[in-house]
């Protein structure tokens, strides 16, 4: 099978959501004096593995629920489209899921035994944000895995893995992370909201309503910068942190697009999300170390 049809499957436009956190983690462990690379190397492959597994257990496992028919309005998904077959994903998933374990073992040989702890949490996770017999996705859990493993266990596991200690500031961090990837989420799931309803699938946009669902959105995307503005203000974080502040203006308009657009248009409004989420990390992570 083709490339292309690979690069359907694994979205890479969407790993920065795995990857900025760790890279913001780094940068913590850095200023308090304690950063390795082998640790932050691992830490990287871990993320990005676990965020493939969850893109390739989404496309078959939608698929295989129903809730990915020709109606889709998100972007084209491997299975659904026939590009790849159910075979062909679950063999790409449990490749994907082995090789996130193998990094994880590594790294625990390097951090100790809470790495292999989160790290197996993750990869159950993954699977069952759509599968298993409660697919989290489908009763509203999907924004607490999110703030779980691409926000708190990111940063905070990432600074662990190379300091030893688990350090507030780093779950403070990873909660503004966190936050931009339910950002992330709530713009897909208010873009599928209708065809959720339909097929049963109970995300939290789909629980709270539309308006609602807006309105957590505009929370989600201003709660990074105030959380930044408190730790810097404590004291937890250096004054040059506030760089991350450069991309607010952002923030602001895509909140405003994103309550004047349904459907399929918010399709760039969800990449835009993800660039705004990396653009902030690596300011952030610019600014702790100026510090």
């Amino acid at each position: 099978m083709d490339t292309a049809s690979w690069l359907v499957a694994i979205r890479p436009k969407t790993l920065s959501v795995g990857a900025t956190p760790v890279l913001v983690g780094t940068a913590i462990a850095s200023w308090l004096g304690g950063m390795r690379p082998l640790a932050a190397g691992l830490a990287l492959v871990g993320a990005l593995l676990l965020q493939i597994a969850s893109n390739l257990a989404n496309d078959v496992y939608d698929f295989r629920k129903g809730a990915d028919t020709d109606e889709r309005l998100g972007p084209v998904r491997a299975t659904s489209s026939g590009l790849l077959s159910e075979a062909q994903m679950m063999r790409a998933l449990a490749l994907c899921l082995g090789a996130a374990f193998a990094s994880g073992l590594a790294l625990t040989a390097v951090a100790g035994w809470p790495i292999l702890a989160i790290g197996v949490a993750g990869m159950v996770s993954a699977v069952a944000y759509t599968g298993g017999p409660y697919p989290l996705g489908y009763h509203g859990l999907g924004d607490l895995f999110v703030l779980l493993f691409f926000g708190w266990a990111a940063v905070a596991g990432t600074t662990f893995a190379q300091t030893g200690t688990w350090e507030p500031l780093a779950f403070g961090v990873g909660t503004a992370l966190g936050c931009f990837g339910m950002a992330v989420l709530t713009v897909n799931n208010l873009r599928d909201f209708e065809g959720d309803r339909q097929v049963g699938k109970r995300t939290l946009v789909v629980r709270l309503g539309r308006e609602r669902g807006l309105q957590y959105h505009a929370m989600l995307m201003g709660a990074p910068y105030a959380i930044l503005a408190a730790l810097v203000a404590r004291g937890d974080l250096p004054v040059p942190a506030l760089l991350a502040g450069l991309t607010l203006p952002g923030a602001w308009r895509l909140v405003t697009a994103v309550a004047t657009t349904t459907g399929r248009p918010l399709n760039p409004l969800l990449g835009a999300t993800a660039k705004l989420q990396a653009g902030f990390g690596v300011l952030l992570s610019a600014g702790i170390l100026l510090g």
